[in-house]
């Protein structure tokens, strides 16, 4: 044939099928990239199965896993057969396909399309919400597990007589039911009345019936389904109102029935049930009757009646009945609220006593001696010493203490109990030298030992510093020996490699130290499949072909203890705050877990986020929980991490709380018995400060136990806010030993304040027994204020009016320095109270803070002066006897005296010129790095100083008018303002004499 196409014509290229070669290189690439996916998919399941078996808790993953599976399929495969089967029957039952309207013909092209492929579509949709509704049921793993493991309360609600169990366990799992049930229903009644309408059940726009009588009775029965289950709701209604949250003007957070839910909401739902109930009879009639007239009619009258009698009826009781005598008609309902929330937070037991707070005696000398023994006055405050700890005993600049430090109590060497400061030196990994991979997980891989401070006394070196107790680089003191080793911590937030070819650097001091971890800890690396999996998991590709990795290699992750604690016990509450304690010679921080409910009938809800900030919060310790609203909480697990090979112990520590007993039951052998709690740990057990955060926000209204002066709000107290702290929150409650009226020995308690509603002065006080070795420890004590006595507030505003204050404050500016005010404590002492204040100095040449002053306030009389016996001396008009020194005391017990100094002006200068040579020569050394000559340089100082403020000539003594020396102002000590002679500034060399660690 000619070409006719008008072009030149050419070879055809025949376009046909790809080689095998290549059809086969192309499925290679698909599989290959399939398998690659579903290794990324699996390598984060098999890392956290390898985590929970190298920590011992296997069981809790696999319960876990089984129950979101066995969920995930379960409602899964019932959604998707509620959608199948009603889109099948729907498809079924749909009518002949004869004379077809315009509507039906604009539909036929759908019909069409999807007719050689309706069942695949079908299994798609089917498949899709079934996975859907699976994944959404699997995350209610708690909710079912709490529900078949439930433990009764043995407590019953005050309106149906129902175990509190039901509201806590059952009815959590009967409203997700009843959810799933309305989404089924509704989703199917959708897929339903859509294929329908798509094959000619049902027509909008065709003349005639708008429905076949088999897409009539279809439907109606799905309609029928869903008010069924609105019947249901309506009933379980009833029982929600005792855990209803409501606006009520008597406290925020209301939680129960009040008289307009009892006499009106209450009986609404009953009533709203009987009709729904008729009304689904009616529809489930239409099968025989063909009809929708009674089904709608039914409907109808069933919202209508939903919106007389279950919303303008209790709006017309609430206005006519209850308000012209609300206090009388909410009275009975107050009532089982005050007493319900104050059992479920476990504050029923606590005891509120009056107390005038005013001095019942006269006898200056008898408060002065009563002061002595009334607390251990802290004058170390943990919120505000870290910076010391940092700078005295950092030592390496990859070294780090919380910003916060943990108050704890250990034996003095004459086995005496005392209040500590104690933190760990942790990794600090943004100050190692170099940052790589091979340092950042190889080579820095753990901190060093633990450093103690006396909560009562002060170090003089410099003075004003902590005292330590432990200190040192390996750490030495009380402690004895211990492992030191710190490979788990609160700031240990990256992970590490250790044990294998790579050493680790140990220590730095006097010579680079290594190590290589023996800890049985961590996942081994030895083989390929694990670092496979860990470098996929962990977006790291070094960790797969590495030759730092090798035998013995093991990889420690979720190293904080608070990540430890909560992935072995993922239904517990973790405190905020875990802190370490040195036990059986071995590091074990000691974390405080909680069990919690929101569920508990007719107790008031709180946020746990919100109750358990205070002023420090802000940006030094966490926050329990965050959003949680919960209406129950129990302290019912103690728990330890070991600091060295991260092993966690959970302990039960409340053995009649149901909560946990019913998580014990679903993750059997995972919390021990509190009889295997070993004695020396249990000297270190303490009352958690979050959970007394919540009882006492909750008792700012809650000790209030009569109706109607709840209901009035006349005795409402408030946290007042931290006074010593620039930023807003509430004050932290203390740790402190102390002792409350009617105690003769001291406590280990925490405490708080509280002032009345709206008004600064003090309106009561609170501790709580925190020693868990105590047979008291959870005794709570309030004392409730008679008189008007100086709140917090008060007493920081006239101590900033101070003269001695703001001459203080005026002598720091010329030195760059700046006050710091320390934990305003408050005790109980002889009827009244007393106000102690440590006051720190930081600036100029001393970059942390040095206690300088204290503060004291009695009754109307405040003091400022340079130590604590000084104070309390001041703030009474008494000098202390010496028979019962204060805790802080340097003095040498009676009977014993220390060799009389050298005193005179002559050995005053001699002392002063001493100390600016050793200034000096600590100043050349420092410029150096010479740390044995600056060390040495600093004896030579401290002792100068010593001497210096034993010479000083006492005010009116004859060496005074003999030498004809001019008593120079204040004491001689770094602790006062007087001027050496020479240009040094007050308290220079003293301030100088802590940059070891830079």
């Amino acid at each position: 044939m000619p070409d006719r196409g008008g072009g030149p014509t050419g070879p055809r290229i025949r376009v046909g099928r790809p080689s095998r070669r290549a059809r086969t290189l192309l499925m290679t690439l698909g599989v290959l990239a399939v398998l690659a996916m579903a290794f990324v998919m699996f390598a984060g399941f098999w890392t956290d199965w390898l985590w929970y078996r190298s920590v011992a808790y296997s069981s809790v993953f696999t319960t876990t896993l089984w129950t979101k599976i066995g969920l995930f399929l379960v409602f899964g495969l019932l959604m998707a057969i509620a959608i199948g089967v009603n889109v099948w029957l729907a498809h079924r039952l749909r009518p002949p396909l004869s004379a077809m309207s315009l509507e039906q013909q604009s539909l036929d092209r759908y019909r069409m399309s999807i007719a050689p492929f309706k069942k695949w579509v079908l299994l798609a949709v089917t498949a899709l919400v079934g996975l859907i509704a699976g994944a959404s049921a699997s995350g209610q793993w708690r909710t079912w597990l709490m529900y078949v493991n439930g433990t009764s309360f043995g407590q019953k609600d005050p309106q149906f007589q129902l175990d509190v169990s039901f509201y806590a366990f059952d009815l959590p799992w009967y409203r997700f039911m009843l959810g799933f049930g309305f989404a089924a229903t509704v989703l199917s009644l959708i897929a339903a009345a859509l294929t329908h309408y798509l094959y000619g059940g049902l027509r909008i726009t065709s003349p005639g019936a708008r429905a076949t009588g088999a897409a009539t009775g279809h439907l109606s029965v799905l309609l029928g389904i869903f008010v069924s289950l609105k019947a249901v709701a309506y009933w379980l209604d009833r029982y929600g109102l005792a855990v209803k949250s409501s606006d009520f003007k008597a406290t925020d957070n209301w939680t129960g029935l009040r008289y307009v839910d009892a006499n009106a909401y209450l009986p609404a739902k009953t009533i709203l049930f009987c009709i729904a109930a008729i009304c689904a009879v009616l529809f489930f009639a239409t099968l025989w009757r063909r009809t929708w007239q009674l089904p709608v009619i039914g409907f109808g009258l069933m919202v209508l009646s939903a919106i007389l009698i279950g919303g303008l009826y209790p709006a017309i009781v609430q206005k006519f009945q209850v308000q012209p005598n609300e206090q009388a008609k909410e009275a009975p309902f107050i009532q089982k609220n005050i007493d319900a929330t104050r059992d479920a937070y476990d504050i029923d037991d606590a005891k509120v006593d009056d107390y005038e707070g005013q001095a019942t005696t006269e006898d200056d000398t008898k408060l002065r001696a009563a002061a002595n023994t009334a607390a251990s006055y802290r004058v170390m405050d943990p919120n505000v010493v870290s910076p010391a700890f940092q700078q005295l005993q950092q030592r390496r600049n990859y070294y780090q203490f919380p910003r916060t430090l943990d108050v704890d109590r250990y034996k003095d060497k004459d086995g005496k109990e005392q209040d500590t400061i104690i933190g760990l030196r942790e990794l600090n990994i943004q100050g190692l030298p170099k940052r790589n991979w091979i340092n950042d997980h190889f080579t820095y891989t753990h901190g060093y030992g633990a450093i103690a401070a006396r909560g009562t006394t002060t170090g003089t070196n410099p003075t004003g510093s902590p005292d330590f107790t432990e200190s040192g680089l390996p750490s030495t003191g009380e402690f004895g020996k211990y492992e030191q080793r710190i490979y788990y911590g609160e700031k240990t937030e990256q992970y590490s490699i250790v044990g294998g070819p790579q050493k680790e650097l140990d220590y730095e001091e006097d010579g680079e130290k290594t190590t290589s971890y023996e800890g049985d800890s961590g996942v081994s690396l030895s083989n390929s499949f694990n670092r496979a999996a860990y470098a996929v998991a962990f977006s790291e590709p070094q960790i797969m072909y590495s030759g730092a990795i090798g035998d013995g290699s093991r990889i420690l992750y979720n190293r904080t203890p608070k990540e430890r604690v909560e992935a072995v016990a993922p239904w517990l509450t973790i405190d905020g705050d875990a802190y370490p304690a040195v036990v059986d010679g071995r590091i074990k921080w000691i974390v405080d877990a909680y069990t919690t409910t929101n569920g508990y009938p007719y107790a008031s809800r709180t946020t746990l986020g919100d109750t358990t900030a205070d002023s420090l919060t802000t940006n030094q310790r966490a926050v329990v929980a965050q959003q949680n609203q919960v209406n129950y909480i129990r302290n019912s697990v103690k728990a330890t991490v070991d600091a060295y090979d991260g092993k966690v112990k959970l302990y039960e520590w409340d053995t009649e709380d149901p909560v946990l007993k019913t998580w014990r039951k679903a993750f059997p052998g995972t919390v021990e018995p509190r009889g295997e709690i070993p004695q020396e740990l249990m000297d270190h057990l303490r009352y958690p400060q979050d959970l007394f955060k919540v009882q006492r926000e909750l008792l700012t209204r809650y000790h209030v136990e009569d109706p109607a002066q709840f209901y009035s709000g006349s005795d409402a107290w408030q946290v007042p806010d931290d006074p010593t702290n620039k930023e807003p929150g509430s004050v932290p409650p203390y740790y402190l030993s102390m002792k409350m009226p009617g105690q003769n020995e001291q406590e280990f308690s925490l405490t708080t304040t509280f002032t009345p509603r709206g008004r600064p002065n003090l309106g009561a006080f609170m501790a709580v027994n925190a020693d868990a070795a105590s047979k008291d420890y959870g005794t709570m004590r309030l004392l409730r204020v008679t008189s008007t006595v100086k709140g917090p507030g008060q007493v920081q505003s006239e101590l900033n009016g101070n003269d001695d204050v703001a001459e203080f404050v005026r002598n720091l500016k010329g030195t760059d320095s700046d006050i710091e005010y320390g934990n305003l404590l408050t005790v109980p002492l002889e009827g009244g109270f007393l106000y102690i204040e440590p006051v720190y100095t930081r600036g100029g040449n001393q970059n942390y803070p040095l206690l300088r002053k204290v503060a004291a306030s009695y009754g109307s009389k405040i003091v400022f002066e340079n130590n604590l016996k000084d104070a309390l001396n001041a703030v009474f008009g008494v000098e202390d006897d010496g028979s019962t020194p204060p805790p802080d005391s340097d003095d040498p017990p009676p009977g014993e005296t220390d060799d009389p100094p050298a005193t005179g002006s002559a050995a005053l200068k001699k002392a002063i010129a001493d100390a600016q040579k050793a200034y000096s020569d600590g100043e050349k050394a420092l410029q150096e790095q010479d740390w044995p000559a600056y060390g040495k340089a600093q004896e030579a100082l401290q002792d100068a100083l010593e001497r210096a403020a034993a010479a000083q000539p006492k005010a009116g003594s004859e060496g005074d008018k003999a030498d004809g020396a001019e008593k120079p102002e204040g004491d001689a000590k770094p602790e006062g303002d007087a001027k050496p002679e020479g240009d040094a500034k007050p308290d220079s060399s003293a301030e100088q004499a802590s940059d070891q660690g830079s």
